[in-house]
């Protein structure tokens, strides 16, 4: 197997994100769980997307665990990799951003490195190096919550220079506007004068793609799904690869009961949770309860098997941003984060033990913690469920196919659930 594209992703959900986007692009593509071992079957494939809970883990395992995932893809024959993080770039000024580019670009021997989360598709824009969640500045939106990177600047040149050893520059829209040779000059021009790494403005799709074809000049780039759409579609363009993806997951369906996960705490997540009540059974979890022991993982349970054999059911964690912050308050952020992951990881794995074969997940975190939970090690991708989040089939698992989706917090539409669960048969 010799790769045309490596990506190295810093949680699930972002990663099936991107899996979906370069699949919908044409690119024949893997999405593994970790590092694969070297005895993983895998299909002949263009991309390899590998899977890393390393967004908010301490900087230096992310920079191990990261540095890793791209001697693997290297040594399949990927000439460019791709360092996904999130679209509204979480972080802190300690990382993982700026640590993991930093290792990545001094492994890659680039002078210049290319950064955007920019995805107009989903409503992420950069101008002048200020991302935007639709139409207000990042530090203006819901993200200012996030329980655990909370976003207070939407400079991302400040943004990144705070995390990284290198200086930080930016190629605007005006450049960007211009084309892929003023782009060029332009990086040249940075990289002549010590700086690392530019962020680059980009507004419309049409901007990805220039992107895209000035990043295949380099063996790194980082950024968001809209960035890899860039790559992918350079990539066709170019000949290097035959668009030819063949939805690889909609195989024979799997059947069997389906259960749904929400651990995310973001307003869309909150919003799905609330219209899912009128199409299955829902239970809230008491996150204090769940703090204080198994009991609330017990009780949760029970009333799963009491229901589950009528339909679908989901499993809620998620919490508005006023509860979260008082729970933090009480127990410690990463403590009480903790706890909700892990007792998710629990609902998940004996869920799956009691035979449910198709699993909806809203949340990086709770993602992460489930699947690896579930000792998963890789898919394929399949149909769109809303943008960013395709169905997912396992590959090279014990417990038999099953269909997956993971949803980061804040995708999908008011029905996300009963769409998903519509598309995992």
């Amino acid at each position: 197997m010799k790769l045309s594209l490596g990506c190295i992703a810093d949680d699930y959900t972002g990663a099936s994100d991107l899996a979906n986007t370069l699949t919908r692009q044409g690119l024949r593509t893997v999405q593994t769980i970790g590092v694969p071992p070297d005895d993983l079957s895998l299909p002949e494939v263009d991309a390899v997307v590998v899977s890393l809970k390393s967004r908010s883990i301490q900087a230096d395992v992310a920079v191990e665990r990261s540095r890793a995932a791209e001697k693997w893809l290297r040594g399949r024959g990927a000439g460019h990799v791709l360092f996904k993080i999130c679209s509204t770039f979480d972080s802190t000024d300690a990382g993982n951003i700026g640590p993991v580019m930093d290792a990545l670009r001094a492994d890659s021997g680039d002078s210049i490195v290319l950064v955007t989360p920019a995805f107009p598709e989903t409503g992420r824009t950069v101008y002048q190096g200020n991302l935007f969640v639709g139409s207000v500045p990042l530090n203006e939106s819901p993200l200012k919550d996030h329980p655990l990177n909370p976003m207070h600047d939407s400079n991302l040149v400040r943004v990144l220079a705070r995390q990284s050893r290198t200086k930080i520059g930016l190629v605007d829209l005006a450049t960007l506007s211009r084309g892929a040779e003023t782009v060029r000059a332009r990086l040249a021009e940075l990289a002549s004068n010590g700086t690392g790494a530019a962020v680059i403005d980009a507004v419309f799709d049409r901007d990805l793609e220039t992107i895209g074809g000035v990043a295949l000049d380099h063996r790194l780039s980082v950024g968001a799904s809209g960035i890899g759409l860039g790559l992918a579609r350079a990539l066709v363009a170019s000949g290097k690869v035959k668009s030819g993806a063949s939805g690889a997951a909609s195989g024979a369906p799997v059947g069997g009961p389906a259960a749904c996960l929400a651990g995310s705490c973001s307003q869309a997540t909150l919003a799905q949770v609330a219209h899912a009540e009128k199409a299955m059974a829902v239970l809230h979890l008491d996150p204090e309860q769940v703090i204080a022991g198994p009991g609330e993982v017990q009780r949760a349970l029970a009333w799963a098997s009491d229901r589950i054999s009528n339909g679908p059911i989901l499993i809620a964690s998620s919490s508005t941003p006023d509860q979260v912050a008082a729970l933090q308050s009480r127990h410690g952020r990463d403590a009480a984060g903790h706890a909700i992951e892990q007792a998710m990881a629990d609902i998940a794995e004996a869920l799956v033990g009691s035979g449910v074969r198709r699993l909806v997940i809203a949340g990086g975190e709770t993602s992460g913690a489930a699947v690896d939970r579930l000792r998963i090690p890789g898919f394929l991708v399949g149909a769109e469920i809303a943008p960013g989040v395709p169905v997912l089939r396992t590959v090279g698992v014990n417990q038999g196919e099953m269909l997956l989706a993971l949803k980061s917090g804040n995708f999908g539409g008011p029905e996300f659930f009963s769409d998903a669960l519509k598309l995992m048969r």
